[in-house]
């Protein structure tokens, strides 16, 4: 079972979710909020496996309510489900730790396979997200990072795996590695190049041409 916080101001829409999920199996909902300080004290008590995370909320909004709870839980999976889709929300929230950005208007399929791939620790994002994201990277003016020469040979071969969406257990079964080390990896990795998440590290190895577009949006198929 993975176990779900949903947070939305909008009873209606957590109703729907939760009656979505329960319909598809394989799902708990641990706890609902209807704000971002809300979504922080849940988190907090119920560690949930994924969080779908509304952006635009009274009082404390989605973008800072993940950058907190990524603070003091940085493994958690955030999963944002919004009807934005503006830079201006997109940027900001993969910034602060999202690992998957979906909009509202998707197929309730789409959102069960999102969730569920936030939840094997890869990134998923609506084909509109993937597309700013990558146009982002092409003009790289904010994400600008020391050169793929920082990184050693295994740290290359790790950060082509997290772009083709690899899991951190799939990264240590391609590598005869262990899951901790992978981890030592990946956090190395995002360290060496002053970047704040996966996603970020998927499109930075599009940018230096380690990895190509097709093979970092195999995922999203």
């Amino acid at each position: 079972m993975i176990r779900v916080l949903i947070v939305d101001d909008h009873a209606i829409v957590r109703k729907g979710i939760r009656a979505l999920l329960s319909e598809s199996g394989g799902f708990e909902i641990v706890a609902e909020a209807a704000d971002g300080q809300e979504a922080v004290i849940c988190a907090e008590e119920s560690q949930p496996d994924v969080i779908l995370m509304d952006l635009l909320m009274p009082g404390m909004d989605g973008i800072e309510a993940t950058r907190r709870i990524t603070e003091h839980q940085p493994g958690a999976r955030i999963l944002v489900l919004t009807s934005f889709a503006a830079d201006s929300k997109v940027f900001p929230a993969i910034k602060a730790g999202a690992l998957g950005y979906l909009l509202k208007d998707s197929a309730p399929e789409e959102l069960v396979r999102a969730i569920h791939q936030v939840h094997r620790g890869e990134p998923a994002l609506h084909p509109t997200i993937a597309r700013k994201l990558l146009q982002e990277v092409a003009q790289p003016a904010d994400l600008r990072t020391p050169g793929p020469d920082a990184l050693t040979e295994r740290e290359h071969a790790v950060l082509r795996l997290i772009a083709q969406g690899l899991s951190n257990q799939e990264i240590a079964g391609e590598l005869a590695v262990s899951e901790p080390t992978v981890r030592t990896h990946v956090s190395r990795i995002l360290s060496k190049l002053h970047l704040a998440s996966r996603t970020q590290a998927a499109l930075y190895a599009v940018r230096e041409g380690l990895t190509t577009e097709d093979e970092a949006g195999q995922e999203e198929g």
